[in-house]
């Protein structure tokens, strides 16, 4: 849920209490110096005085006032320094051009007056964004300006902070604001700030970034979980009430001085976890949830046995962060137990110390740098290497597009360790390939690599490395990328620095050359997925390019990315259809979709069983719902509040079992598809396991051998839910040994 944050006090007049709101920010942090922030309050308000007066630059009802109070606000709860306060505060007088960084200088020091000018650089990424996407190819002077952001940001963590706090404050007052100003503001937020946010991370931060930029992103999809949220709020937050109190009178029993409070769950989280795990909102566990704190990290294993003693826990449902912390140092334990009426609670413990981490992130260590602290202060330092590390490719790249993906990629908490052949250990986002492992180690290993092994054993360049695994490049002196590593369907690179490194070295390459390659390139996806012929000129001006020829020498140089290309030219190949990703595809005649039987129960754990629905609470699809093992007559069906059931689980609570809605069928349409191949053993086999890796269902398959020049035909029909499908299926089976052409065959 967002936060709801306290007015900023008044005089009977409507001007700030400026005396009241220092005893406010002082209540936030004692050890900030009143005096200062009164002078820097006064020149700020001062300035706004007199630039209204002089009708200098004005919008009605903005005042960089009152906002700079707000963003110190913000930065006094995540307890910086008095200069960032000060800068904070006069930060949009100077932004506003209602005094200057010279006067800044001279009135409060040169370390203000460079934690404002980092600001304003940092806030020139807001002109790089289009207003209706995420961030796009940028021009040149959008990436200096990006890259001076990059610059204050390394300097000094401050200006990030104080950037994140104006930005939480600019979506907190575009409530009013017309639609597109609120889409552009929430637009660059979740793209950018939100990401960087819980990167640092700041979960105090990163929530409210989330849901405000959500509620304007997609506001049915909000109001719709929000409504939800609100129905029963009264009494889920009794039901909180209730086991807070039983879970504290154990804890007190044990000897164990715990922190217990509800804790909210935000909207855009739940409706992510409903999209990512296909879940309805009454299926989303941590709604109910409660947050314990205790002093020391043995308690917090302690709190963990009493809860799984007091209430039975939900199998798959634990996440252990202490011994396994996030990528941004977050810590905690995440467990979800059957609570009291047989309801479903989240419970999260951790340590103070745990919690101040999660809350302020990298705020509850920037202090400290430079100072001899314990090592759990190095988070700071290794944020700090990452916004390096994000630097060092972008230069390189010149290249906005890729900071959105980068923030993203690498806050992902899944990631592979694998070793060098001399023992170093590396890590990488999981799913990375060698190529992904050889850009990592070194640039010119990446563009001289010709081959990979693993653990000894010779792998494809895009095969998925795992855990612990041994990685050996093998490389050649004239070694050059080659334009598949690019192609997304053939899944040679994955994270963003190898396809910068990449997409570096093809800018590098002579036009003619890039106009070659891209055009045998284009021609021959454009074979391979066997759509109809194109006109190049106008697929160029859909491309918003000149000719044909600029169009090519985009594609040889990475500029553009062939998939973007193929989406304009299948609206040109047939543009009376109306989806272009699926209706290029010839549909099957078209049948009903099928939703969920009464008898179509998924039984956890156990496969299918004899179930029955219940007579009491008749469940229908999309209820919540649980199972009662009965004695003969298999499993009972009885929605999750149906007093029955809730009887049944207070009295034999493991008769009682998780069961769901079985899933709704996903559209596919069916494709002919030709393989030709030198012929060998093992073939079928070969492309019978990529078909089962790509999960894609077979209707037909006609094979022929041809013993004059040993070759062997396939002629399969197989269901694709989209065109991207059908393109990596066909690269992947491209990649096969022996293979001549893997294509669609539009004829048959």
């Amino acid at each position: 849920m967002v936060q709801v944050r306290a007015q900023q006090p008044v005089n009977q007049d409507g001007s700030i209490n400026l005396e009241a709101w220092l005893d406010y920010v002082q209540s936030l942090d004692p050890a900030l110096q009143r005096e200062g922030l009164r002078q820097a309050c006064e020149f700020a308000r001062d300035t706004e005085a007199a630039a209204r007066a002089a009708q200098n630059i004005w919008k009605d009802g903005v005042s960089s006032y009152r906002t700079g109070l707000q963003i110190a606000e913000i930065l006094a709860d995540l307890k910086l320094d008095q200069d960032s306060l000060v800068a904070a505060i006069i930060y949009r007088a100077v932004r506003e051009g209602k005094t200057s960084l010279v006067e800044v200088e001279k009135r409060f020091g040169a370390v203000v007056s460079k934690l404002i000018d980092g600001v304003q650089r940092m806030a020139a990424i807001s002109a790089s964004l289009n207003p209706r996407q995420s961030l796009v190819l940028g021009t040149q002077t959008q990436v200096d300006n990006l890259r001076k952001m990059l610059v204050a940001m390394v300097d000094d963590v401050r200006v990030a902070l104080i950037k994140l706090a104006e930005r939480t404050c600019a979506i907190r007052e575009v409530k009013d604001a017309d639609e597109d100003k609120r889409y552009r503001v929430a637009r660059e937020v979740f793209d950018i700030y939100a990401p960087l946010a819980h990167r640092l991370g700041i979960g105090h931060i990163k929530w409210e970034l989330e849901d405000l930029s959500f509620r304007y992103l997609e506001p049915q999809q909000y109001k719709q979980i929000a409504a939800l949220l609100h129905e029963r709020r009264l009494d889920r937050e009794q039901y909180i009430n209730d086991v807070m109190s039983q879970l504290r009178g154990e804890l007190d029993s044990a000897g164990i001085q715990a922190d217990i409070s509800g804790r909210a769950k935000h909207i855009y989280s739940i409706w992510r976890k409903m999209q990512k795990k296909g879940l309805q909102f009454s299926q989303i566990y941590d709604v109910r949830a409660v947050r314990v704190l205790v002093p020391e990290v043995r308690d917090c294993y302690t709190t963990l046995g009493i809860v799984h003693s007091l209430w039975r826990h939900i199998p798959k449902e634990f996440d252990d962060y202490i011994a396994n912390p996030k990528e941004n140092g977050y810590r905690s334990l995440h467990t979800a137990v059957i609570g009291p009426e047989g309801k479903v609670l989240e419970v999260q413990i951790r340590t103070h110390a745990m919690h101040e981490e999660a809350e302020l992130g990298v705020c509850a260590h920037w202090r400290y740098k430079g100072t001899d602290v314990k090592s759990g202060s190095d988070h700071y330092e290794e944020k700090i290497a990452w916004l390096r590390q994000v630097l060092e490719w972008h230069e390189e790249l010149g290249d906005i597009g890729g900071l959105a993906e980068q923030l993203r990629v690498d806050i992902e908490p899944d990631r592979v360790y694998v070793f060098t052949p001399d023992g170093h250990a590396i890590d990488l986002p999981k799913g990375a390939t060698p190529l992904d492992f050889a850009y990592r180690v070194h640039t010119q290993i990446g563009h001289n690599c010709r081959g990979a092994k693993v653990n000894g054993r010779i792998v494809p360049l895009n095969y998925s490395l795992q855990t612990g695994e041994q990685v050996e490049i093998i490389t050649s002196k004239n070694g050059a990328p080659s334009r598949d590593w690019l192609n997304a369907n053939l899944g040679y690179v994955t994270t963003s620095r190898a396809r910068a490194k990449i997409v570096h070295w093809f800018k590098l390459q002579a036009r003619d050359q890039n106009i070659i390659a891209g055009k045998a390139l284009l021609e021959r996806e454009i074979a391979r997925l066997d759509l109809p012929p194109v006109d190049m000129e106008k697929l160029a001006e859909k491309c918003n390019l000149k000719t044909s020829e600029d169009l090519f020498a985009a594609l040889g140089a990475t500029d553009l990315r062939l998939a973007q290309v193929m989406n304009h030219a299948q609206q040109l190949a047939e543009p009376e259809r109306g989806s272009p990703q699926l209706e290029l595809i010839p549909r099957r005649p078209s049948v009903p979709s099928r939703h969920a039987k009464r008898d179509e129960v998924q039984i956890q754990g156990v496969g299918n069983l004899l179930t029955q629905m219940a007579g009491c609470c008749q469940p229908l699809p999309g209820d919540a719902i649980v199972g009662y093992i009965t004695v003969g007559r298999g499993v009972t069906i009885h929605r999750q509040d149906c007093p029955t059931a809730l009887q049944q689980a207070a009295r034999e609570p493991e008769r009682m079992i998780q069961v769901s809605w079985g899933p709704v069928p996903v559209q596919t349409y069916p494709v002919d598809v030709v393989i030709r191949a030198f012929d060998r053993s093992g073939l079928l086999r070969d492309v019978s396991q990529v078909l089962l890796n790509e999960r894609i269902n077979v209707l037909a398959v006609n094979t022929r051998s041809n013993k004059e020049d040993n070759t062997a035909s396939m002629l399969l029909t197989i269901e694709i839910p989209d065109l991207d499908a059908l393109g990596r299926l066909l690269g992947r089976i491209s990649q096969l040994p022996n293979i001549i052409e893997a294509r669609r065959n539009r004829s048959s």
